[in-house]
Protein backbone atom coordinates (compact mmCIF):
# COMPACT_ATOMS: atom_id res chain seq x y z
CA UNK A 1 0.00 0.00 0.00
CA UNK A 2 2.71 2.39 0.86
CA UNK A 3 4.36 1.31 -2.45
CA UNK A 4 1.61 2.45 -4.25
CA UNK A 5 0.95 5.60 -2.83
CA UNK A 6 4.51 6.73 -3.09
CA UNK A 7 4.40 5.61 -6.84
CA UNK A 8 1.19 7.98 -7.12
CA UNK A 9 2.99 11.19 -5.51
CA UNK A 10 6.19 10.40 -8.12
CA UNK A 11 3.59 10.20 -11.05
CA UNK A 12 1.77 13.03 -10.19
CA UNK A 13 4.92 15.34 -9.25
CA UNK A 14 6.52 14.36 -13.03
CA UNK A 15 3.57 15.24 -14.62
CA UNK A 16 2.87 18.94 -12.68
CA UNK A 17 5.55 20.60 -15.24
CA UNK A 18 3.14 19.52 -17.74
CA UNK A 19 -0.16 20.53 -16.39
CA UNK A 20 1.56 23.84 -15.56
CA UNK A 21 3.00 24.35 -19.50
CA UNK A 22 -1.08 24.05 -20.12
CA UNK A 23 -2.06 27.33 -19.55
CA UNK A 24 0.90 29.09 -21.48
CA UNK A 25 0.13 27.03 -24.66
CA UNK A 26 -3.26 28.08 -24.86
CA UNK A 27 -1.84 31.23 -24.64
CA UNK A 28 0.57 31.53 -27.09
CA UNK A 29 -2.37 29.41 -29.13
CA UNK A 30 -4.79 32.83 -28.35
CA UNK A 31 -2.61 34.93 -29.46
CA UNK A 32 -1.88 33.34 -32.89
CA UNK A 33 -5.58 33.29 -33.30
CA UNK A 34 -5.76 37.53 -32.46
CA UNK A 35 -2.60 37.96 -34.67
CA UNK A 36 -4.33 36.30 -37.89
CA UNK A 37 -7.71 37.75 -37.34
CA UNK A 38 -6.13 41.00 -37.07
CA UNK A 39 -3.92 40.84 -40.05
CA UNK A 40 -7.02 39.95 -41.77
CA UNK A 41 -8.20 43.16 -41.14
CA UNK A 42 -6.15 45.78 -43.14
CA UNK A 43 -8.09 48.69 -41.88
CA UNK A 44 -6.89 47.73 -38.37
CA UNK A 45 -3.13 47.22 -37.94
CA UNK A 46 -1.69 48.17 -41.80
CA UNK A 47 1.05 46.24 -43.00
CA UNK A 48 3.56 49.27 -43.55
CA UNK A 49 3.45 49.67 -39.61
CA UNK A 50 4.22 46.13 -38.75
CA UNK A 51 7.10 45.98 -40.96
CA UNK A 52 8.76 48.32 -39.33
CA UNK A 53 7.89 47.27 -35.50
CA UNK A 54 11.20 45.71 -33.45
CA UNK A 55 8.44 43.30 -31.48
CA UNK A 56 4.80 42.67 -31.41
CA UNK A 57 3.26 42.04 -27.98
CA UNK A 58 -0.27 40.22 -28.19
CA UNK A 59 -2.60 40.27 -25.45
CA UNK A 60 -5.47 38.46 -25.38
CA UNK A 61 -8.34 39.03 -23.90
CA UNK A 62 -7.36 41.76 -21.61
CA UNK A 63 -9.96 42.37 -19.12
CA UNK A 64 -11.06 45.66 -17.98
CA UNK A 65 -13.13 46.30 -15.11
CA UNK A 66 -14.27 49.06 -12.97
CA UNK A 67 -17.40 50.47 -11.12
CA UNK A 68 -16.10 54.13 -10.87
CA UNK A 69 -12.45 52.97 -10.98
CA UNK A 70 -10.81 51.16 -13.56
CA UNK A 71 -8.29 48.06 -14.02
CA UNK A 72 -6.94 45.84 -16.69
CA UNK A 73 -5.77 42.05 -16.18
CA UNK A 74 -3.94 40.48 -18.88
CA UNK A 75 -1.33 37.87 -19.87
CA UNK A 76 -0.32 37.56 -23.24
CA UNK A 77 3.33 36.76 -24.93
CA UNK A 78 6.12 39.29 -26.82
CA UNK A 79 7.89 38.08 -29.74
CA UNK A 80 11.07 40.05 -31.51
CA UNK A 81 12.31 39.72 -35.05
CA UNK A 82 15.71 37.96 -34.39
CA UNK A 83 19.47 39.06 -34.51
CA UNK A 84 21.69 41.70 -33.31
CA UNK A 85 19.52 44.15 -35.74
CA UNK A 86 16.12 42.81 -35.23
CA UNK A 87 16.70 41.76 -38.71
CA UNK A 88 15.82 38.19 -38.94
CA UNK A 89 12.52 35.62 -38.56
CA UNK A 90 10.38 36.08 -35.21
CA UNK A 91 12.13 34.58 -32.10
CA UNK A 92 10.19 32.02 -29.68
CA UNK A 93 7.66 33.94 -27.24
CA UNK A 94 8.40 35.67 -24.30
CA UNK A 95 5.32 35.44 -21.65
CA UNK A 96 4.14 38.76 -20.67
CA UNK A 97 2.28 40.07 -17.89
CA UNK A 98 -0.03 43.55 -18.37
CA UNK A 99 -2.01 45.04 -15.00
CA UNK A 100 -2.85 48.35 -14.29
CA UNK A 101 -5.46 51.07 -12.93
CA UNK A 102 -7.14 54.46 -14.48
CA UNK A 103 -9.65 56.31 -12.45
CA UNK A 104 -12.76 57.37 -14.44
CA UNK A 105 -16.47 56.71 -14.70
CA UNK A 106 -17.05 53.16 -15.94
CA UNK A 107 -19.64 50.67 -15.66
CA UNK A 108 -19.18 46.85 -16.31
CA UNK A 109 -16.52 44.38 -18.04
CA UNK A 110 -15.50 43.14 -20.82
CA UNK A 111 -12.58 41.30 -23.01
CA UNK A 112 -10.53 43.03 -25.27
CA UNK A 113 -7.65 41.67 -27.28
CA UNK A 114 -4.89 44.29 -27.69
CA UNK A 115 -1.35 44.18 -30.42
CA UNK A 116 1.40 46.33 -29.46
CA UNK A 117 4.08 47.27 -31.60
CA UNK A 118 7.36 48.08 -30.03
CA UNK A 119 8.97 50.11 -32.56
CA UNK A 120 12.82 50.74 -31.37
CA UNK A 121 15.01 48.90 -29.30
CA UNK A 122 14.88 50.76 -26.20
CA UNK A 123 11.20 50.22 -26.21
CA UNK A 124 12.35 46.36 -26.25
CA UNK A 125 14.98 46.66 -23.21
CA UNK A 126 12.66 48.31 -21.32
CA UNK A 127 10.12 45.89 -22.10
CA UNK A 128 11.86 42.84 -21.35
CA UNK A 129 14.04 44.12 -18.45
CA UNK A 130 11.56 45.16 -15.79
CA UNK A 131 8.10 46.63 -14.94
CA UNK A 132 7.36 49.51 -16.89
CA UNK A 133 4.33 51.46 -17.28
CA UNK A 134 2.78 52.14 -20.50
CA UNK A 135 2.99 56.53 -21.51
CA UNK A 136 5.10 56.58 -18.61
CA UNK A 137 8.02 54.83 -19.13
CA UNK A 138 8.04 54.23 -22.29
CA UNK A 139 6.12 56.40 -24.94
CA UNK A 140 2.63 54.70 -26.05
CA UNK A 141 0.57 56.14 -28.61
CA UNK A 142 -2.73 54.82 -30.47
CA UNK A 143 -1.53 52.96 -33.31
CA UNK A 144 -2.56 54.47 -37.06
CA UNK A 145 -4.96 52.66 -39.47
CA UNK A 146 -5.93 52.12 -42.44
CA UNK A 147 -4.24 50.92 -45.68
CA UNK A 148 -2.41 54.18 -46.57
CA UNK A 149 -1.52 55.22 -43.06
CA UNK A 150 0.96 57.44 -42.63
CA UNK A 151 3.74 57.42 -39.52
CA UNK A 152 5.09 59.81 -39.91
CA UNK A 153 3.39 62.02 -37.25
CA UNK A 154 4.88 63.72 -34.16
CA UNK A 155 3.06 60.95 -32.33
CA UNK A 156 4.12 58.00 -33.75
CA UNK A 157 7.20 59.26 -34.72
CA UNK A 158 8.16 59.69 -30.92
CA UNK A 159 5.92 56.59 -29.62
CA UNK A 160 8.10 53.43 -28.63
CA UNK A 161 5.06 51.58 -28.67
CA UNK A 162 1.86 51.75 -30.80
CA UNK A 163 -1.45 50.06 -29.86
CA UNK A 164 -4.35 48.22 -31.55
CA UNK A 165 -6.85 46.75 -30.36
CA UNK A 166 -10.19 44.70 -31.29
CA UNK A 167 -13.13 45.79 -28.73
CA UNK A 168 -16.23 44.18 -27.77
CA UNK A 169 -18.74 45.74 -25.77
CA UNK A 170 -19.08 48.52 -23.64
CA UNK A 171 -15.24 50.18 -23.50
CA UNK A 172 -14.70 50.23 -27.08
CA UNK A 173 -11.87 52.79 -27.97
CA UNK A 174 -9.75 52.37 -24.61
CA UNK A 175 -6.59 52.68 -23.83
CA UNK A 176 -4.12 51.35 -21.91
CA UNK A 177 -1.99 54.10 -20.75
CA UNK A 178 -0.94 54.23 -17.68
CA UNK A 179 -1.26 49.92 -16.64
CA UNK A 180 2.12 48.59 -16.41
CA UNK A 181 3.74 45.88 -18.29
CA UNK A 182 6.36 43.01 -17.47
CA UNK A 183 7.85 39.79 -18.52
CA UNK A 184 6.04 36.94 -16.96
CA UNK A 185 8.97 35.31 -15.13
CA UNK A 186 6.82 32.30 -14.00
CA UNK A 187 5.45 31.64 -16.85
CA UNK A 188 8.93 31.51 -18.94
CA UNK A 189 10.17 29.15 -16.04
CA UNK A 190 6.99 26.87 -16.83
CA UNK A 191 7.51 26.75 -20.03
CA UNK A 192 10.80 26.96 -21.17
CA UNK A 193 12.60 25.87 -17.81
CA UNK A 194 14.09 27.29 -14.50
CA UNK A 195 16.40 30.47 -14.72
CA UNK A 196 15.26 31.31 -18.35
CA UNK A 197 14.72 34.94 -19.11
CA UNK A 198 12.70 36.82 -21.46
CA UNK A 199 16.44 38.19 -22.61
CA UNK A 200 17.22 34.71 -23.01
CA UNK A 201 14.23 33.94 -25.60
CA UNK A 202 13.50 37.02 -27.68
CA UNK A 203 16.67 39.11 -28.04
CA UNK A 204 19.77 36.00 -27.27
CA UNK A 205 17.05 33.65 -29.49
CA UNK A 206 18.34 31.03 -27.45
CA UNK A 207 14.91 29.04 -26.86
CA UNK A 208 13.46 27.04 -29.61
CA UNK A 209 9.93 27.96 -29.95
CA UNK A 210 7.13 25.50 -28.63
CA UNK A 211 4.79 23.66 -31.10
CA UNK A 212 2.19 25.96 -29.92
CA UNK A 213 3.71 28.91 -31.25
CA UNK A 214 3.56 27.88 -34.38
CA UNK A 215 0.38 29.70 -36.27
CA UNK A 216 1.84 33.05 -34.42
CA UNK A 217 5.53 32.70 -35.84
CA UNK A 218 4.38 31.35 -39.50
CA UNK A 219 1.26 34.51 -39.64
CA UNK A 220 4.27 36.98 -38.49
CA UNK A 221 6.81 36.07 -40.94
CA UNK A 222 4.39 35.67 -43.51
CA UNK A 223 3.14 38.87 -43.43
CA UNK A 224 6.24 40.81 -42.30
CA UNK A 225 9.18 38.21 -43.55
CA UNK A 226 11.55 41.76 -42.97
CA UNK A 227 12.11 44.60 -40.78
CA UNK A 228 12.10 48.10 -42.71
CA UNK A 229 12.40 50.32 -40.06
CA UNK A 230 15.37 51.56 -41.97
CA UNK A 231 13.56 52.21 -45.21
Amino acid sequence: MRNTFSLIVLAALFCLPTYAQEDENKRIQNAGKVMVETLNVPDDLPKDILDKAECVIVLPSVMKFAVGFGGSYGRGVMTCRSGKDFSGPWTAPSMMALEGGSFGLQLGGQATDFVLLVMNQRGADSILTSQVKLGGDVAAAAGPKGRNAAASTDITMRAEILSYSRSRGLFAGISLEGSTLRPDNDGNERLYGKGTTAKDIVIHSAIRPPASAKLLLATLNKKSPRNKSGT
